[in-house]
């Protein structure tokens, strides 16, 4: 009897812990700003890259592909505001959270190059309530990579390519990365 009960101690303690450590984000009573943040943040760390790790987006966004892409936007910083007052709020269960990227160039994928053109730029995420949780609707836009990430996965690309033309093409784009700095 006393070893049933120390195992079923030990196992709650094992499950409760899990459950409330993994519990899904995106409940109504959290502001809809944390999933902007959480999903901004994810993509600055080059998530997006890789199509394996698309569902780790999933408890934040609406849509169920993500498209082709033949341009990945470098990022050097990304604002989210906390302030409801710079929201648009539609009603109680959507608002439109402007964030605003501090770009550096974009990476177009065709042609492996960098082109660099530093400005601001302001995307409004609209978020609603669907199935009880905050979801990012819209819209879809390219990645917005972190500078340093876009190194990596460039390096990366570049240590695994077998051809060697393809890999001073790597080459060159890691290091017109460099120069972006």
């Amino acid at each position: 009897m006393t070893r049933r009960v120390v195992f079923l101690i030990s196992l709650l303690g094992l499950v409760i812990p899990v459950s409330t450590g993994f519990a899904q984000s995106g409940t109504l009573d959290h502001a809809p700003t944390e999933i902007v943040k959480r999903y901004v943040t994810l993509d600055q760390k080059g998530v997006r890259l890789d199509a394996m790790s698309f569902e780790s987006l999933a408890p934040y966004i609406d849509w169920q592909e993500e498209p082709v892409w033949g341009r990945v936007v470098i990022v050097e910083d990304a604002v989210v505001p906390e302030d409801y007052r710079q929201w648009e709020i539609v009603d109680r269960l959507e608002v439109v959270v402007p964030v605003t990227f501090r770009v550096l160039g974009a990476v177009y994928l065709e042609t492996a190059t960098f082109v660099p053109e530093e400005r601001t730029e302001e995307v409004r995420f609209r978020v609603k309530a669907i199935r009880s949780r905050w979801r990012i609707t819209e819209p879809v836009i390219p990645p917005h990579v972190g500078l340093k990430r876009m190194q990596n996965f460039v390096r990366d690309a570049e240590l695994k390519e077998p051809d060697a033309e393809n890999r001073r093409t790597l080459a060159a784009l890691g290091e017109s990365l460099r120069k972006a700095q």
